[in-house]
């Protein structure tokens, strides 16, 4: 945790912005855990430790904590983003249950030779993708096959 907040004072510093408090708050409180989360979490959660971080204030500091390469957005539902960590994590994609909301974290290596010929082909310099797959995972599927 020492060294996230430290990356993060560090890139506050060479913006030109003061660090606050609030602001380590969050942090703590984003790596507090490893899951997915969207804005309304994280305020539920900050509040549950008794901080007075406002919804306001989160808004404002996630885009510095994204660009800091702390968290990502990694897909949108129900109107919200929802973000995880980047730092200290290798790259994965996302398969989601859209029942129960479970998430399957998963590398394929295939996809980054896919991004990198898609590149090529269109000349085009890939910086990153995102894959997202949504369906039915196998307890939501047996539920639905009863159901039927």
């Amino acid at each position: 945790m020492d060294d996230v907040i430290g990356l993060f004072r560090s890139f506050i510093s060479q913006k030109g912005l003061r660090n606050t408090p609030e602001r380590e708050d969050i942090i703590k409180v984003i790596f507090g855990d490893h899951n997915h989360f969207d804005v309304d979490d994280l305020y539920l959660r900050l509040r549950h430790k008794n901080s007075k971080v406002s919804k306001a204030s989160i808004y404002r500091n996630i885009p510095l904590i994204m660009e800091c390469g702390l968290i990502k957005e990694v897909w949108h539902e129900d109107g919200h983003m929802h973000y995880e960590h980047t730092y200290g994590h290798r790259h994965h994609c996302h398969l989601r249950c859209i029942t129960c909301g479970k998430v399957v974290e998963f590398v394929e290596r295939d996809l980054g030779r896919i991004s990198e010929r898609l590149g090529s082909t269109n000349d085009f310099e890939i910086i990153n993708h995102r894959l997202d797959i949504t369906g039915y995972c196998s307890e939501c599927r047996n539920e639905k096959e009863k159901g039927q």
